[in-house]
């Protein structure tokens, strides 16, 4: 039984995640902005005002987690806004960059107290921030948002080894949730690959960049 913590757990595919990992008797945390029901019907811990984004929400979450050893993190909050080369808005890259890049690092480094040799630590990123995997353009922020997180999990998986932490980089695939206008895998599909991609990460795949159908993609 691992002690889990999720960020932005409250639908799509943390929501899943959380499911998943309580239903198989994992202790599970979930951090958000603000609670719902369908997370209140899973009977776990839930952390609000959690804004990965935000000094405060940082400060709330770090609060509430003082003392408790966490076996898994996922990195899971993010945003999705499109922008194309006639579109850009710059505050909304600002603002996904804010989400789905620095949110994940900060989160990682309020918690590293709560990590120990055996923890590990996944950020779910996505295939559109491989530079060599794109070949269409267009969402800028979000490109480039989850290119940056990839740096990030890279950097993380180097400054992590020596304490025994490994580091997954996770591509969920195109999921049906409100993020993506429900079109893609279903939510249960998409968080059943990432959980086996977690519990079969070592320090030996530590920073690999994975679909959660165990496919490795290239950066």
């Amino acid at each position: 039984m691992a002690q889990v913590l999720i960020t932005g757990g409250n639908r799509g595919i943390g929501l899943e995640l959380a499911r998943q990992l309580s239903a198989r008797g994992d202790q599970v945390i979930v951090t958000c902005r603000q609670r719902n029901a369908e997370l209140d019907t899973l009977g776990i811990r839930v952390i609000e005002d959690v804004d990965v984004s935000s000094d405060a929400g940082i400060a709330t979450l770090r609060d509430a987690m003082a003392g408790v050893e966490l076996d898994v993190l996922v990195n899971n909050a993010g945003i999705l806004t499109s922008e194309t080369l006639r579109d850009l808005d710059l505050d909304r890259m600002r603002r996904q960059y804010e989400v789905n890049a620095l949110g994940p690092l900060r989160v990682t480094h309020a918690l590293l107290d709560n990590l120990h040799a055996g923890s590990k630590v996944a950020i779910l990123t996505s295939r559109v921030g491989s530079v060599g995997d794109n070949a269409s353009g267009g969402n800028y922020g979000y490109r480039m948002s989850k290119a940056a997180v990839n740096m990030a999990g890279m950097n993380l998986a180097i400054d992590l080894r020596d304490r025994g932490i490994p580091v997954a980089l996770l591509h969920p695939g195109l999921v049906a949730t409100e993020m993506t206008g429900r079109r893609g895998v279903t939510p249960d599909y998409a968080a059943s690959g990432l959980i086996e991609r977690i519990d079969e990460l070592t320090l030996e795949t530590t920073g690999s960049f994975w679909h959660a159908e165990g496919e490795e993609l290239p950066w």
